[in-house]
């Protein structure tokens, strides 16, 4: 083994670099672009991929929570940083660390109008929320006039964006919606515009948003899934690399015979001799029972090792008796030769499940050739 780590997620911020440069080429020059780099950077290394992004010109940065902004500027990220669900408790540190809120309701924008007040703010920068369809977070579309009156009423905070959330921009039989959120998102725009005077930076569009409505690129489009490598979208799909690769290595080989179990509960049962590795990953490092009885696989040598028996918190089993290995060889969970959205189907589930589960245990070695 050339690496100190039994398992390790490889960051490449080589391929993170191509996906921005593909995406970014999807925009008009003028449109601006932020990176979503919650959930530590979708399950890798938020500060090292936040300062390659700056580096390559990225215009704004969201993460879901303060906490997660605040170790961002901590790491000496520079670049505007919106919250985008904040917790009225964090206001006074979203302020002494210069990030920007995400304002979704009277409640939470009168809280932090407060809050800014208290700090003797003058046009502190906020992002005002609309739900046009996703029925998640935001202001209805009904009280556009009433959220205007009260950037008008004072100078303590200024609307620096307008944003809402396409519900389904990857699903192209879902398109008479995303077209009707649009149209509602641009209504919303106008009447707050003609309100306030000024323009805020308009946004609506995710990944598959920039990739299926042109239209709604606005001023501003957000891009998490596609920066890591991942799209819903079949057309554009071999376009995008994966950052990460989650690899590991065999710790023992066992020469079963038939009728010999392996696991917890004996849930395999050797129908035939079997050659069972050993690996060192479990559920504790966010491989999930869910991946055993054969549902989830890992490569070696370039071939596929189902999964055997039920998945331990530290151990996995795999059936390789087709394989030519030994012990110590590497082994891929996932990456270049099986994509973490494949093995997360196998399971039923998602790729974004799997890549943001991965434990912090799991050491991240990051790649910037």
């Amino acid at each position: 083994m050339t690496n100190r780590f039994a398992t390790y997620l490889e960051i490449d911020l080589n391929a993170l670099e191509q996906n921005y440069i593909f995406l970014k080429q999807k925009l008009s020059p003028k449109t601006k672009f932020l990176a979503v780099v919650k959930a530590f950077a979708y399950g890798s290394v938020a500060n090292a991929v936040a300062a390659k992004l700056e580096a390559l010109g990225i215009d704004y940065f969201a993460v879901a929570y303060t906490q997660e902004g605040v170790k961002l500027r901590q790491s000496g990220i520079w670049k505007p940083i919106m919250v985008l669900h904040p917790q009225p408790e964090s206001f006074d540190q979203i302020i002494d660390h210069c990030l920007e809120p995400c304002l979704y309701s009277f409640r939470v924008l009168e809280d932090f109008l407060s809050v800014a007040k208290s700090h003797k703010q003058t046009n502190y920068p906020v992002h005002i929320k609309f739900n046009t369809g996703l029925n998640r977070l935001g202001f209805n579309q009904s009280q556009a006039e009433q959220v205007a009156a009260i950037f008008n009423q004072q100078s303590t905070i200024k609307m620096a964006s307008l944003l809402s959330h396409l519900a389904a921009s990857e699903d192209m039989n879902e398109s008479d919606f995303s077209l009707q959120q649009i149209h509602q998102f641009e209504n919303i725009n106008s009447r707050i515009i003609a309100s306030i005077g000024y323009q805020p930076i308009r946004h609506m569009c995710n990944t598959s948003g920039i990739l299926n409505y042109k239209q709604a690129h606005f001023d501003m489009v957000r891009s998490g899934i596609g920066l890591y490598g991942f799209s819903n979208e079949s057309n554009e799909h071999h376009e995008l690399i994966p950052i990460a690769t989650l690899k590991t290595h065999i710790s023992q080989i066992h020469h079963l015979k038939k009728g010999e179990s392996v696991g917890y509960n004996r849930a395999y049962v050797c129908d035939a001799d079997t050659t069972i590795a050993v690996v060192p990953i479990g559920h504790a490092d966010g491989i999930g029972r869910q991946y055993g009885h054969g549902n989830g696989q890992m490569i070696i040598d370039g071939k596929s090792a189902p999964i055997v028996g039920n998945v331990c918190m530290d151990m996995i089993m795999l059936n390789v008796t087709d394989i030519k290995c030994k012990e110590g060889d590497t082994v891929e969970v996932f990456g270049v030769q099986q994509s973490a959205e494949y093995l997360a189907e196998r399971a039923g589930t998602i790729s974004y499940e799997l890549i943001t589960g991965i434990s912090n245990r799991v050491p991240r070695i990051v790649i910037n050739n």
